[in-house]
């Protein structure tokens, strides 16, 4: 019964609180203020469309500073003015508890926060239809709002009971919320050290309010706002209190009151120290959960027998930008801890101050610090830096440096924006090295987790060469020695193929491609020498190189590593070279495209080496053989990457007619023929003539030309660039893992593919990546954009479809020489025919491969230039910092063909923001406009709602003055 009387009290009061402050006009021009300039501060100071980006930070990043003077507007009044024209003591002589009445205000000052906030919604639903909004972020930010609007209610509130002039009560609050915001801005924090910086951080509620938009629902950040509510509502309680002791005069319950208020302060405020404790008490409202650990993370983690040590090595003077950083990378690493269940230990330390840590830092692990320029209370100063994490399993250990961790983005000319790259990407990559290289301790048979089978498909002596019989000799020497070493890892066993007539030849040839071999091109004694190694139920051909054990051995190698757990695969790259570059000022400069920057992000996993197909073979130690628009001159360099396909190899290649040339004052996009393009039509994959344009496309950054005063200037502009193909969405498969967590690529000057149904009969094909169905083709003639493109943009012509850009094939492929000789005896026989006693020397094998095992594997993007460094650079431009997103998608591929995903979810949790649709600049300001007036239609509907309201409580009023 109480209960509802209480309950009844505080609704009584927020109902006339309420009605109170709609009736006053000011009361709207606070609300209708607040809601302009935050949408003012959305489009115009964050620059919304410039920024492009389909979030709604910018709103946000304003809200606490705004929200402060909202919430000041809001409760200057509420006691102040009953102070000054009396109803105050009428409050205090009044049998309710005063705790009701305190409740009361702050629950009806919080609900026209709440109604403000709800009058900015129509902006995330504008973003939302404009691009791809993750709404966890979104509605984050409005329960960070909320409760930092509600900390800041409970400030205003306790100030106007302690005056009773609005101004001085508006002046006041002002001043104490922006103290506690001041105290974790950057402004200040700047001036000190991590452990203080990040101390006064914990207390600002501007970098708590920042924590939780990112879209990180953290305990300690939500009870900190509810510690300050109910702290400044209970002084608020006891500032009223004090109001009735004038002629009380009873000192014991006085010290009550003072000591009870203490106390409920004190513990509401010291629990912040002891949550500060538990990290673990969080929520991430994010798509695809970006900021927590992943089940690929823990499950490496539960490979661990030993404990890991993750140690942090950070510096209290560091760079402004790297320090709101620190604490960022510090939680991650608390929650491998806590992951680790034990087998995980985390350190933080800082060199500096001790110097055994930081010589071993230096010369154990090789750990340096960085320069870096730094301002403090007194002078700039140039600081040592160290922001560096090690990792050390055994006696095995890797570090991520400075460059591995951060990544910067330019917004504007001068606005910089520094943060983590993928951390926990960064982190689990380097655990999983060297969790596998201390397990392996350098045996490839131990990282087997089932035996594999040597298979030598090989035909009696009789009908062997002579250098191939001395060869099988040294082969079954080395299978014993192996065995030796591997014990029941590894078996092998000799199979004559010409035996029982010839029906395992036949099967064989059937089932892998193996054909007859014969030395020369016309030998009547054909022949079997393959070898092939067999893992469960897949099966690999050894490659033989030039037929000596050392090939053999080589190779042999290689293809245990393919299978074993712990050893880097190996990936060569075979490109342009820079034959006949063009010399200026006596250096080389190559007008061929270079992949530089995708050999680096290659190299992070991989060993990456340069593929010479010249020889007409691929490396026997190459797991996987990517071709970016490699220089094909003969069919030698085919019957390569025939061959390795053929063997249960995979095959990435990047290709289509055209290829840029871009320098800093013209563009022009040229023929670029290959025989690799005729090797891919063989494999059922053809590349149109045409060029595939998009409506939703990346902007391209075009010189133009601007008059000032009558000076002229150069300036870069950014506009839509059909020819820039931007994938997302539906674009990309999302049951491919290749593609399926990207969450955009950009694919320039592509090519349509189409499938050659007959040639693919049989294969299991994966499209990748697709333009929408509003995409057109067109030539190479408005490659280059001109004034008119500018102004009016380009004119879709001819049929608008969806066209395959990318695409994966896994299967039997047929050889592009089948029923061919080798290029290679050919090109023998050749050159021996010309030399004398040429029948004295060797004759060269004719073997072609006819056909792949099932596990081959052929991906093909229809761009030449699409992972080039200057494409990739030029993006990077566009979308202000390292663009990663295509390089990411090659290393996916790697991934899958390599049976090797782990990390493949993890990689592709990077911060990517997501653009907005591209429009032109008149739909830009409807959209805008549109906001503008859907707060004006907001405004007005909630006025009428409580017009209505109003009018039927006075018509019961009157009923009940009637009755």
């Amino acid at each position: 019964m109480q209960r509802d009387k209480s309950t009844s009290a505080v609704g009584n009061i927020v109902t006339k609180e309420l009605g109170q402050f709609f009736r006053a006009p000011i009361a709207w021009l606070f609300l209708g203020t607040f809601l302009l300039i935050s949408l003012f501060v959305f489009f115009w100071v964050e620059a919304f469309f410039s920024r492009n980006i389909a979030d709604v930070r910018p709103l946000f990043s304003w809200m606490p500073l705004l929200l402060i003077f909202l919430s000041a507007a809001i409760t200057m009044k509420m006691w102040s003015e009953e102070r000054r024209s009396g109803p105050l003591e009428h409050v205090l002589t009044q049998p309710v508890p005063l705790w009701q009445f305190v409740v009361g205000k702050f629950f009806a000052c919080w609900i026209l926060l709440a109604l403000a906030l709800l009058l900015t919604l129509p902006l995330p639903i504008t973003v939302s239809f404009l691009g791809d909004v993750d709404w966890g972020p979104v509605w984050s930010g409005y329960i960070a709002a909320l409760l930092l609007g509600g900390a800041y209610i409970s400030m205003g509130l306790f100030i106007s009971a302690r005056c009773d002039n609005q101004i001085v009560s508006l002046i006041l609050t002002v001043a104490l919320a922006s103290v506690f915001y001041i105290v974790g801005a950057g402004v200040l924090t700047n001036l000190f050290g991590n452990q203080t910086a990040e101390v006064m951080r914990a207390i600002g509620t501007g970098s708590r309010f920042e924590s939780i938009t990112r879209g990180v629902l953290d305990m300690r950040d939500l009870y900190y706002y509810l510690s300050l509510i109910v702290a400044f509502l209970a002084l608020n309680i006891f500032a009223l209190e004090r109001g009735r002791w004038a002629s009380d005069g009873n000192a014991k319950l006085h010290g009550i009151w003072r000591w009870g208020t203490a106390l409920v302060v004190a513990n509401m405020l010291v629990a912040n120290v002891w949550l500060s404790q538990v990290p673990s008490l969080r929520w991430d409202t994010t798509r695809g959960n970006i900021y927590s650990i992943s089940d690929a993370t823990k499950g490496y983690l539960a490979q661990v027998q030993e404990p890991v040590l993750i140690r942090g090595y950070f510096t209290q003077k560091t760079h402004p930008l790297l320090a709101p950083l620190v604490p960022q990378l510090q939680d991650l690493l608390r929650e491998y801890e806590i992951a680790g269940k034990g087998r995980v230990r985390v350190e933080i330390v800082d060199p500096t101050e001790s110097p055994e840590i930081e010589d071993e830092a230096n010369n154990r692990f090789s750990i340096k610090p960085t320069p870096f320029r730094v301002n403090d209370r007194h002078q700039a100063a140039l600081v040592n830096s160290y922001f560096d994490v090690l990792v050390q399993y055994g006696d095995r250990h890797q570090v991520l440096g400075f460059n591995d961790l951060i990544e910067v983005k330019f917004q504007g000319d001068t606005d910089i924006k520094v943060q983590l790259r993928n951390p926990e990407y960064d982190v689990t990559r380097v655990i999983k090295k060297v969790l596998y290289e201390y397990q392996s301790g350098g045996d490839i048979y131990a990282g087997l987790k089932s035996p594999v089978e040597l298979e030598a498909y090989v035909s009696a002596d009789s009908q062997l060469p002579p250098e191939l019989v001395a060869l099988r000799k040294e082969i079954e020497k080395e299978i014993e020695d192996i065995k030796k070493v591997a014990g029941d890892k590894f078996t092998a066993r000799f199979i004559d193929p010409d035996a029982n007539g010839g029906a395992e030849g036949r099967r064989i040839a059937e089932e892998y491609g193996f054909a007859p071999m014969a030395t020369g091109l016309i030998d009547p004694k054909p022949f079997f020498f393959y070898v092939a190694l067999g893992h469960g139920d897949q099966l690999m051909q050894i490659p033989l190189g030039d037929y000596t054990i050392g090939s053999f051995r080589t190779a042999l190698q290689a293809g245990v590593k393919r299978f074993a757990q712990g050893f880097t695969r190996t990936i060569a790259v075979a490109s342009p070279s820079d034959t006949g570059a063009a010399q200026h000022f006596g250096m080389a400069m190559s007008e061929k495209p270079k992949f530089n920057a995708l050999r680096e992000m290659l190299r992070q996993d991989f060993n990456v080496n340069e593929e010479d197909l010249s020889d007409g073979n691929v490396d026997g130690q190459v797991d996987l053989l990517i071709l970016a628009a490699p220089d094909l001159a003969d069919e030698k360099q085919l019957y390569a990457i025939d061959q390795f396909l053929m063997r249960g190899g995979t095959v990435i290649a990047s290709l289509s007619p055209y290829a840029a040339k871009i320098s800093r004052t013209s563009m022009t996009l040229e023929n670029y023929s290959s025989e690799l393009r005729q090797w891919l039509s063989g494999m059922g994959v053809n590349l149109g003539d045409d060029l595939v344009l998009d409506p939703q496309n990346s902007t391209f950054p075009v010189p133009t030309v601007r008059e000032v005063g009558g000076m002229r200037f150069q300036e870069m502009r950014l506009v839509d660039y059909p020819y820039f193909v931007d994938v997302r969405g539906d674009g990309l498969n999302t049951d491919s893992p290749i593609t399926a967590d990207l969450p955009q690529v950009v694919v320039p000057w592509a090519s349509p593919i189409l499938l050659d149904e007959e040639k693919t009969k049989g294969l299991s094909v994966t499209p990748l990546l697709s333009s929408t169905e509003r995409a057109w083709l067109g030539d190479t003639s408005g490659v280059v954009p001109n004034a008119t493109q500018l102004q009016y943009g380009y004119t879709p012509t001819g049929e608008r479809k969806s066209h395959l850009l990318a695409v994966a094939l896994q299967g039997k492929f047929t050889s592009y020489f089948a029923g061919k000789d080798s290029p290679l005896a050919t090109a023998q026989s050749t050159a021996a025919e010309g030399e004398e006693n040429a029948a004295a020397k060797t004759q060269p094998i004719n073997s072609v491969l006819k056909h792949s095992s099932e596990n081959a594997r052929l991906i093909v993007f229809s761009s030449t230039d699409m992972f080039s460094d200057q494409i990739v650079q030029m993006l990077g431009s566009v979308y202000g910092g390292n663009y990663l997103n295509s390089l990411q998608l090659v290393v996916n591929a790697a991934d899958w063909a390599l049976e090797d995903q782990g990390l493949l979810g993890i990689r592709a949790r990077s911060h990517f923001n997501r653009t907005l649709t591209p429009m032109e600049a008149g739909e830009q300001q409807i959209w805008e406009y549109l906001n503008y007036g859907l707060v004006l239609l907001g405004l007005f509907i909630l006025w009428l709602v409580l017009h209505y309201v109003n009018r039927a409580r006075d018509a019961r009023y009157q009923q009940l003055l009637a009755a």
